[in-house]
C-alpha cells in the first residue's frame, strides 16, 4: 500500500513536525483555558458589588476589603508559589489551583456570614497564586523558541477575553438564580477545567528539568539549595528591574482602566457615555493588539525597542487626555489606537523576563515578578482615589505618564542577554 493511503492519524503521528504542532496547540489552548478561567476568578465580583453589599448589610469599603484580601494573599504568595511549580511541578500546582478556586467561590456562595465571604476570598487570592508561576513555565518549557511570543500572546490574549465576558456571564447568572447562584456557575467553570486539566493535561510536563552542575554548599536539588539559589536569582538586579517594570505597568493601567471615566468627566465635563465607549475601545483594541504583539515578539529579538514605541504612543495618549478636550470621535480614536500600542507590548514584556530566567526557574521568576501586578493593584486605587478626592483629576493622567516613562527607562537600559540566552532549546 501506497504511503498516500495511509489513515491521516498515522500520517501525522509518523511526521515529527506535525506532531509538534499539534502538541503545542494542545499545550497552549490548556494554558488559555487556565488563564481565561483565573480572569472569571478575578472579575467575579465587581459586577454585582451592589447585590453582595445589600446581602450582607455593608459598605462598599467592607465589600471592597473582600478584593483587598485577594490581592494580599496573592502579592504574599505567589513567589512561594512559583518555588513550589519550579520543584513539584506547574501540572499539579495548576490543577490544584483550579481546585482551590472552585472551592472558595463555592465557599463565598454558601457560607453564612460576612467575614467568612472575605476569607473565602483570600483563600481564592491563594489559589491565584499558581496561574502565572504554571503558566509561563509549562509554555518556556515547552514551546520551541521561535514561536514562544505567539503562545505568550494566546495566554493573554485568554485572559483579556475572560475578563472581558465576566460581567455580562455573572449579571445573566445573577439575573437568573441571584448573586449566589452566578458564584455557583463560577465554581463549577473552575472544577470543570480543572477536570480538563486532569484529562487531557498528559502534553503539560509534569515537572521542569533543571540544570544539573556541581555547586558548593547545600545538595544540589535539595530544598536549602533551591531556596538560596532562587533567592540570589529573584534578588538579582535583571529580576528586580522587571519587578519594577510590571508594577509599573500595573500603575499606569490601573490609572486608564479605572479612573480614566471619572477623570475625564472631571477635567473636560465628557459624558460618561463617550468616555466609557473609549474605555471599552482601549480594552477591546489591547486584547488585539496582544495577538499581533505575539507576532512582532517572534519576528524580533529587540523586544526593548517594541516596548519603546508601544510606551512613547500610550503615554502621548495619557497626556492629551488630560490636557486637550477632544470631541467624542477623536478621543475614542486615541483611546483605541493607545490600547492596540498597550497590547502589542505585552508579549514583548514576557520575551524580557524569560530572556533572563535560567531553565528550572520560570516558575518562581514569573511568579516573583507578577507580584507587581498584585503591588499596583493594592497601591494605585488608594493614589489615584485620593487625587480624585482632593479633586486633582489631571495629576492622575500626569501620574500614569510618570510611570509609563519609567517602565520605557527600565526596558530600554536593561542588559541585553549574552550570546545564547539561558533558556534557548
Amino acid at each position: 500500500m501506497s504511503s498516500t493511503s495511509e489513515p491521516i492519524g498515522l500520517a501525522a503521528e509518523s511526521d515529527p513536525a506535525t506532531a509538534k504542532k499539534w502538541h503545542d496547540a494542545k499545550v497552549i489552548a490548556l494554558v488559555a483555558i487556565a488563564h481565561f478561567t483565573s480572569h472569571v476568578h478575578i472579575m467575579l465580583l465587581p459586577p454585582i458589588f451592589g447585590q453582595v453589599k445589600d446581602a450582607f448589610g455593608v459598605s462598599y469599603i467592607e465589600v471592597g476589603l473582600a478584593l483587598t484580601a485577594f490581592n494580599v494573599a496573592s502579592a504574599l504568595l505567589q513567589t512561594p508559589a512559583g518555588f513550589l511549580v519550579d520543584r513539584i511541578g506547574p501540572r499539579l500546582m495548576l490543577t490544584g489551583g483550579l481546585v482551590l478556586g472552585a472551592v472558595a467561590i463555592a465557599a463565598a456562595a454558601v457560607l453564612p456570614g460576612y467575614w467568612l465571604f472575605v476569607i473565602a476570598y483570600g483563600l481564592l487570592g491563594l489559589a491565584n497564586t499558581v496561574y502565572h508561576p504554571a503558566d509561563y513555565a509549562i509554555l518556556s518549557a515547552t514551546i520551541d523558541s521561535k514561536k514562544i511570543g505567539k503562545a505568550f500572546s494566546i495566554h493573554t490574549f485568554a485572559g483579556y477575553l475572560g475578563s472581558g465576558v465576566t460581567p455580562a456571564m455573572v449579571l445573566a447568572c445573577a439575573a437568573l438564580w441571584d448573586w449566589h447562584g452566578a458564584f455557583l456557575f463560577a465554581a463549577g467553570l473552575s472544577f470543570a477545567v480543572a477536570l480538563l486539566i486532569m484529562v487531557a493535561g498528559s502534553v503539560l510536563p509534569r515537572t521542569i528539568d533543571r540544570p544539573r552542575a556541581a555547586a558548593p554548599g547545600p545538595a544540589l536539588g535539595s530544598v536549602e539549595h533551591d531556596t538560596k539559589v532562587g533567592l540570589e536569582l529573584l534578588l538579582s538586579a535583571p529580576i528586580l528591574r522587571n519587578l519594577l517594570f510590571f508594577f509599573c505597568l500595573a500603575m499606569a493601567n490601573g490609572g486608564i482602566q479605572t479612573f480614566s471615566v471619572v477623570g475625564l468627566g472631571a477635567i473636560h465635563g465628557t459624558p460618561g457615555s463617550v468616555a466609557n465607549v473609549g474605555l471599552s475601545g482601549f480594552l477591546l483594541f489591547s486584547a488585539a493588539g496582544v495577538l499581533l504583539g505575539g507576532i512582532i515578539a517572534d519576528r524580533t529579538p529587540h523586544h526593548e525597542r517594541v516596548a519603546a514605541i508601544g510606551f512613547a504612543c500610550t503615554s502621548t495618549m495619557a497626556i492629551l487626555m488630560a490636557w486637550v478636550n477632544m470631541p467624542a470621535v477623536v478621543l475614542i480614536t486615541v483611546m483605541s489606537v493607545g490600547g492596540l500600542l498597550n497590547g502589542i507590548i505585552q508579549p514583548s514584556r514576557d520575551m524580557m523576563v524569560r530572556a533572563v530566567t535560567p531553565i528550572g526557574s520560570f516558575g518562581k521568576v514569573f511568579g516573583f515578578v507578577s507580584t507587581g501586578f498584585n503591588l499596583g493593584g493594592m497601591t494605585s486605587p488608594l493614589l489615584y482615589g485620593w487625587l480624585m478626592d482632593r479633586h486633582e483629576p489631571r495629576a492622575i493622567f500626569m501620574i500614569v505618564v510618570g510611570f509609563i516613562l519609567l517602565a520605557l527607562v527600565t526596558a530600554i537600559t536593561r542588559a541585553k542577554p549574552q550570546a545564547k540566552a539561558a533558556w534557548t532549546h
